[in-house]
């Protein structure tokens, strides 16, 4: 990790100033300035844990910190010791740590056992701009604590990053929700990775999600979710304009627009918009695309020398093959509207889920805009397979939306993401 001093700035800060203001250590505005009453949180916390007060977050502090991130402590177990007295100490619950070791007898502790205790807080952060590297850290976290969720991979980036998997529930019923795939979307991450979250502690404790039962749903269904299909293009907005990377410096000078990189950045590192890079009318996208004289990579708008030639889109067509989706959701920024149709080709019942979906979201359900009328996901699914697929286009604005948004768009797609499993 970077080591973060007085005047840096970047995600990393901001992940630092959530962490410590959720630890009780008041680091101020979350706004990706390292400042003085951010430093003086970090002091606090350093003697707090027997650091060296410097205000700086090297790789001592960052250690640290790195067990609050993952969400969880490995404890061993001393003279005396009892699960509800541990669960005291670290501010969590019993059923938290039960959860977090199956199989354990809370009868039959001995000393020296090292079990998994996870702290009483959330993991999944919103309140932050989001990185790959928070992304896998908290999937880490996540599996530790409720080692019932199921975490795989639908291949890698064209840096080598893992397009990471989660799966909940057991049941014959498949259904998949994607996130992503375009680089100034990243609010979409966070989206599914908390309503994974929030699922996953309802479902350890027996409880309801939105009024659903989470236990008829594991059971009827299984919920395949990839929160970010296009890792390298979001670190590449995140990090702007602060890379050390070389790959992300010459990615960026594709940007000649004049406007910010974030502003206009959707591609992959590569310079290819992933949701046109399917073969679901590519060769229709091909020519919109020369007609308004985009002919190589840029940060959007441009499909690919030819069908599938990204390994992001081509790991998200082999995963989908290895399932028997009945329907899929692509979550995309925004306009809080609903798309559901390509090429005549969707069966009858996607109006109706469509219609489901806008009357608990109050989104709207419209035509496909002429600039994303081929070449998508959703699109490529629907020609392939004749089920139901939708993108949903969350919050409005100008992208990337602030993450001040992100409650409203939360509190208008968990019930769509809990019927996506039920319908």
């Amino acid at each position: 990790m970077e080591t973060l001093t007085l005047g840096s700035t970047g995600p990393n800060v901001k992940l630092i100033q959530s962490l410590l203001n959720r630890i009780g250590y008041n680091a101020g505005p979350v706004d990706g300035k390292l400042g003085l009453q951010t430093q003086q949180a970090i002091k606090a916390f350093q003697r707090n844990y027997g650091l060296v007060p410097d205000g700086v977050v090297g790789p001592a502090t960052w250690r640290i910190f790195e067990r609050f991130l993952l969400g969880y402590d490995i404890y061993t177990i001393q003279p005396g010791d009892t699960l509800n007295n541990i669960a005291r100490k670290y501010y969590t619950t019993l059923n938290a740590i039960l959860t977090a070791n199956p199989g354990i007898n809370p009868n039959a502790l001995t000393i020296g056992q090292r079990i998994t205790v996870p702290y009483g807080i959330d993991i999944v952060y919103t309140d932050i701009d989001y990185t790959y590297d928070i992304l896998e850290r908290q999937i880490q976290g996540l599996r530790v604590r409720y080692p019932f969720i199921e975490v795989g991979s639908a291949g890698n980036s064209v840096m080598g990053k893992m397009l990471y998997t989660i799966r909940l529930g057991r049941g014959s019923n498949q259904v998949s929700y994607n996130a992503s795939h375009h680089g100034n979307e990243w609010i979409t991450t966070p989206l599914l990775m908390k309503f994974i979250e929030n699922f996953a502690k309802a479902y350890s404790g027996g409880r309801t999600l939105g009024g659903y039962s989470t236990t008829n749903i594991w059971n009827r269904s299984s919920i395949y979710i990839v929160p970010m299909v296009n890792p390298d293009g979001v670190d590449l907005v995140n990090y702007w304009p602060n890379y050390s990377n070389s790959t992300y410096i010459q990615a960026s000078r594709l940007n000649t627009t004049g406007l910010p990189l974030p502003r206009v950045w959707k591609a992959n590192i590569r310079g290819t918009d992933l949701n046109l890079n399917y073969p679901a009318g590519w060769e229709n996208e091909h020519e919109l695309e020369l007609q308004q004289g985009i002919t190589g990579p840029a940060p959007r708008d441009y499909g690919g020398p030819f069908p599938l030639s990204e390994p992001e889109s081509a790991g998200m067509v082999s995963f989908t093959r290895q399932h028997n989706f009945r329907l899929v959701i692509a979550y995309h920024t925004q306009g809080e509207v609903i798309y559901y149709q390509y090429d005549n080709l969707m069966p009858p019942e996607s109006l109706r889920i469509a219609q489901l979906f806008s009357r608990v979201s109050g989104y709207a359900i419209s035509q496909n805009p002429g600039e994303a009328s081929y070449a998508g996901y959703k699109d490529w699914f629907i020609q392939d397979f004749r089920r139901p697929g939708f993108t949903i286009e969350v919050g409005k604005g100008v992208n990337p939306l602030p993450i001040t948004q992100f409650p409203k768009i939360y509190q208008q797609n968990e019930e769509i993401l809990l019927l996506g499993a039920l319908v």
